[in-house]
């Protein structure tokens, strides 16, 4: 008799763990995958070639998304060279999209120029030399072009070291302090109610994208002649017989 009572209530029971359980196996919405939009110019592009358009526009999104970050929590870097954080912001993104020198880098570029934005003792707008410098360094690992076309070659070993350059970067970034004591730049925090890992995250990111297309670019002589053969046999061998 306890049982036939208890029944109904126990059925209400299971329901309600399988509808909570199907809410917390379902996912937050976190919007959807978008391609770009279609141009002429991609006629013009291997799949190589789109791949690598791609994760430098990506890439180069990523160190513009940090320059933001870097100058909320560093606001007087700003100051140094504009009037406003949008201003400041501007400047950078325009110099490394026509790939202009950064003032105050003294003429250097690619490594040399991270190098001077990440010392002691840099005493200019070290968020705008940090993203330029980073920026110029990735793009002169891709033969200095943010395109690439058929004609256009990528190097893998020279993609392999612009992402170890950006974990070297990071680290530095995280580590490394001034002469009287204090970060280069606040980025990350982590403390007793304060956990944002944000930059490590962005930095990551870059080098995945850096880190595979390296090995995308590797493999693409290999697959060529694994795909040649493949189409001698399967025009030979891999055709259906008549049955008929």
């Amino acid at each position: 008799m306890t049982i036939i009572k208890t029944r109904p209530q126990f059925f209400l029971t299971l329901l309600c763990l399988a509808a909570v359980a199907g809410c917390a196996s379902s996912p937050a919405p976190h919007g959807e995958v978008k391609g770009a939009s279609a141009s002429s110019g991609e006629m013009g592009q291997s799949d190589t070639n789109r791949v690598a358009t791609l994760a430098m526009r990506d890439n180069l999104d990523a160190l513009y998304l940090l320059m933001g970050k870097l100058y909320r929590r560093n606001p007087g870097e700003w100051k140094k060279t504009a009037a406003t954080r949008e201003e400041a912001e501007k400047k950078v993104k325009d110099a490394i999209e026509l790939r202009q020198l950064w003032p105050e880098l003294q003429g250097k570029r690619d490594i040399a120029a991270m190098a001077l934005a990440l010392s002691p003792d840099y005493k200019g707008d070290r968020v705008a030399a940090f993203i330029h410098a980073t920026a110029d360094m990735i793009i002169v690992a891709h033969g200095n072009k943010i395109q690439f076309y058929l004609v256009d070659g990528l190097d893998a070993q020279r993609l392999y070291n612009a992402a170890r350059n950006v974990e070297i970067a990071a680290w530095i970034l995280a580590s490394r302090r001034t002469a009287t004591g204090a970060p280069l730049l606040l980025s990350d925090e982590i403390g007793s109610d304060v956990r944002n890992l944000s930059f490590e995250r962005e930095f990551g990111k870059i080098v995945g994208r850096l880190d595979l297309l390296a090995e995308f670019v590797t493999e693409k002589y290999r697959r060529a002649g694994i795909s040649y053969v493949q189409n001698l046999l399967g025009g030979s061998f891999l055709q259906f017989l008549p049955v008929r």
